[in-house]
């Protein structure tokens, strides 16, 4: 084994590699270049076989990718933010063929306005979609990872998409040490991709059926995809016992930290949950029974294995870098939705959104919402909903809206002809 400084997005491109991905349909796009950067430089230097072809679009992309594992080539893909919106259309159809793939994700906030760091709308808007989705919180989850999804999505029990999803900016640009799986390990760890009798072939076709369904024989696919995608769990559970046996890594479809005999638990996904885990310690430094529980398996969701982990606890605050418009957090929502109406669940579950285009969850944020969370078991009433932010930060949006009503003025006192109540009659 190998062990390197790499960049979240580095630590992908390895993961593709060792994979033995053979296909690369892309498009660039910021922070998720680098991938198919790094990809592409290996391709042109011999370092590593197959094809890479960038394509016009997310849109194309997802397609050519569809089409090629449909072929019975261990294909891979990434992208980020508006172009996995782009794409969406064919990512709902991609899944609907049963097709293996891996797509990397790297999380960006989504526009209007505009950003460039990381939050959580882009890959939640692709949780009905048919992929499974695993999240990563480290460089080195991320390699593990991409390793992971290969194995799963070509599994004849699931054989559908599955997508990695890691933070922009955050994790895709940080440098973190990571330990390369050695090749022949990873042989032993994915057999060759078997296209077994799924695979297309033009004098040999899978199935012959009208263009459009009626709503029973629909029914039945979309169901029998639903399946899938849940027999994805069991799958997942086989494949990183099995990774444990060879790497010596264990993973979950939960990661857990002193979360065991807590009290109040930190639900949050993703490498901000790094963040929640540091305040974890340093709230058990000051007597504070805090832990935190983060969702690694997103799609299917791990309903149960949360119900057990939350269990018995005083109170659960799910921190959701994502704002669902009208509803709230996502993750908070799915959090509630396995604990009610099952005994021995917290009779507090706040719900807190914070990270919003990257914007930094500090210390002082997670202690203010654990002591919340614990009065609000002696009082019985659960907080509202909170959004993390400062007045600091609301003083600074007031000087700029200021700023911007002046120059409004200036400019309609300096070109009278652009105010209607200034124009002669």
């Amino acid at each position: 084994m190998t062990r390197l400084l790499l960049t979240g997005n580095a630590a992908a491109a390895w993961g593709a590699r060792l994979a033995g991905a053979e296909y690369f349909p892309v498009f660039p796009i910021t922070p998720q270049t680098e991938i198919i950067e790094t990809l592409g430089r290996w391709i042109d230097r011999g370092e590593m076989g197959g094809r890479m072809v960038t394509l016009d679009s997310e849109h194309s992309m997802i397609t050519a990718a569809g089409a090629g594992a449909a072929a019975g080539v261990r294909t891979f893909t990434a992208t980020s933010s508006q172009g996995l919106l782009y794409g969406m259309e064919m990512l709902y159809t991609v899944a609907g063929w049963r097709v293996p793939l891996v797509m990397v994700n790297v999380s960006r906030g989504l526009s209007a306005p505009i950003t460039l760091e990381p939050d959580h709308n882009d890959i939640l808007a692709a949780r009905d979609s048919g992929c499974l989705i695993l999240h990563a919180a480290t460089c080195q989850e991320t390699v593990d990872a991409v390793l992971l999804a290969t194995r799963i999505t070509e599994d004849p029990r699931v054989r559908l998409p599955v997508i990695v999803n890691l933070d922009g900016f955050y994790l895709s640009f940080t440098r973190e040490p990571v330990t390369l799986p050695d090749a022949t390990l990873v042989s032993r760890f994915l057999s060759d991709m078997d296209p077994g009798d799924y695979a297309f072939r033009a004098d040999k076709p899978v199935s012959e059926a009208v263009a459009v369904l009626g709503g029973g024989p629909y029914s039945y696919f979309r169901y029998e995809t639903h399946l899938a995608s849940l027999a994805g769990g069991t799958v997942f559970d086989e494949a990183t016992q099995n990774y444990a046996e060879v790497f010596g890594r264990e993973y979950g479809a939960l990661h857990t930290h002193k979360s065991e005999d807590a009290e109040v638990v930190f639900v949050q996904m993703g490498s901000f949950a790094t963040k929640a885990q540091d305040a974890v310690d340093r709230l058990r430094d000051q007597g504070v029974k805090a832990g935190l529980v983060r969702p690694v398996l997103i799609r299917p969701w791990p309903g149960e294995a949360l119900r057990q982990a939350l269990k018995n606890k005083k109170a659960v605050v799910v921190i959701d870098q994502n704002i669902s418009m009208g509803m709230g957090g996502v993750l908070h929502s799915e959090v509630a939705s396995v604990l009610y109406g099952h005994a021995n669940m917290p009779p507090v579950l706040m719900s807190a959104i914070g990270g919003l285009g990257g914007r930094d969850i500090v210390f002082n944020e997670y202690a203010a919402l654990a002591a919340e969370a614990l009065q609000a078991v002696e009082s019985g009433e659960t907080p509202p909903p909170r959004l993390l932010y400062t007045e600091t930060e609301l003083r600074e949006i007031r000087k700029l809206q200021a700023i911007a009503a002046v120059e409004e003025l200036h400019h309609e006192e300096d070109e009278p002809w652009a105010n209607p109540a200034a124009s002669p009659a």
